[in-house]
């Protein structure tokens, strides 16, 4: 009786999967073996042309086409005249010299932003690892530590913050019990830039960390045997076993936060708009705010700096995709 039971629900299942047997049967003789895999496959694809495809289409007609009209028949083809607005600048070191002054600040402040953080995250990143990675007490709970924000929404982190950083938050009134002269962090502009690096570096770092992490423990352990049985130093030994073999992981990691730093929005948005004034505001949410936000909505404008966005992206891609194939080789 019990062996009846556990095997009803078994019987249940291959009696549903059986019909279907005939049906699939009947459609791979008219496919073809090697055909009726892309029968699995079609949904998937037509799902992802939905959302992929179509719509890096319309973004690239977008970019050709003007006026603040979202129908596309209603939008006036203008060829390559949004990538020339763009593009035209006396000085490109100086955005008020150009004719999207805006569009050059947010590109400054991405480039500054980009080489700050990754800089930044990369060292942080290591040197937690480094920690991690030694036989330190309660290492499994300071892992763990490292890696939850990573798990935390962006704008979750960015509120968190924002309660703390505000004119009246947490970190000005322990300023203030303390005696001390309180801060507009958000409102002041040499501030605000170095908290949305903190903050993204604090989000993220654990990411990094853990990738970082794992490629050192890949490294065999009888290296460093060998290098204790010689006699080498602590700086000997990292920097001429620890970091030749940790090349690979370290070109990876920079690569994916460079991608990451480049698309930044999300903390930034919401914990300090792009303000004060332009002095956070990033590509990303220029795009935004010029094809959204603002009026009029220059849907043309923002497409075509969304197009020379993704080119940087597509580089930074493909510099990836070579530095995994070349740790796959190695």
């Amino acid at each position: 009786m019990l062996a009846t039971v556990k095997t009803a629900p078994y019987r249940l299942v291959s009696a549903a999967f059986g019909l279907f047997e005939r049906p699939m049967l009947a459609l791979q003789k008219m496919t073809g073996a090697q055909r009726i895999a892309w029968v699995f496959l079609l949904p998937n694809l037509v799902i992802f042309s939905l959302f992929t495809f179509l719509p890096i289409a319309l973004n690239g007609i977008y970019a050709t086409t003007g006026s603040d009209r979202i129908l596309l028949s209603e939008r006036p083809f203008v060829g390559l005249d949004n990538f020339a607005s763009l593009l035209a600048c006396q000085n490109y070191l100086q955005p008020n010299s150009c004719e999207r002054d805006i569009f050059w600040r947010a590109v400054h402040n991405t480039g500054y932003f980009v080489v700050v953080q990754v800089g930044l995250m990369v060292l942080f990143s290591l040197l937690t690892a480094l920690i991690l990675n030694r036989n330190i007490p309660l290492r499994g709970f300071f892992r763990g530590v490292f890696f939850y924000p990573v798990l935390l929404s962006p704008v979750v982190v960015a509120l968190i913050w924002k309660w703390i950083l505000q004119r009246f938050g947490v970190l000005n009134a322990g300023l203030e019990g303390l005696g001390m002269p309180t801060v507009n962090w958000l409102v002041e502009a040499d501030w605000a830039f170095f908290w949305i690096v903190f903050v993204s570096i604090w989000a993220h770092m654990g990411f990094y960390t853990l990738i970082l992490l794992a490629g050192l423990q890949a490294i065999p352990g009888d290296v460093y045997e060998a290098a204790e049985m010689d006699g080498a130093s602590r700086w000997r030994v990292f920097s001429r076993i620890t970091m030749p073999l940790l090349v690979p992981t370290m070109v990876v990691v920079i690569v994916l936060s460079l991608i990451r730093a480049v698309q930044a929005f999300d903390e930034i948005f919401v914990l300090t708009g792009g303000g004060p004034g332009s002095a956070t505001l990033l590509l990303l949410q220029y795009i935004y705010e010029t094809g959204f936000a603002f009026r009029p909505q220059l849907f043309g404008v923002a497409a075509a700096a969304s197009m020379l966005m993704a080119a940087v992206l597509l580089v930074l891609t493909l510099i990836q995709l070579r530095a995994a194939r070349s740790q796959a080789e190695g």
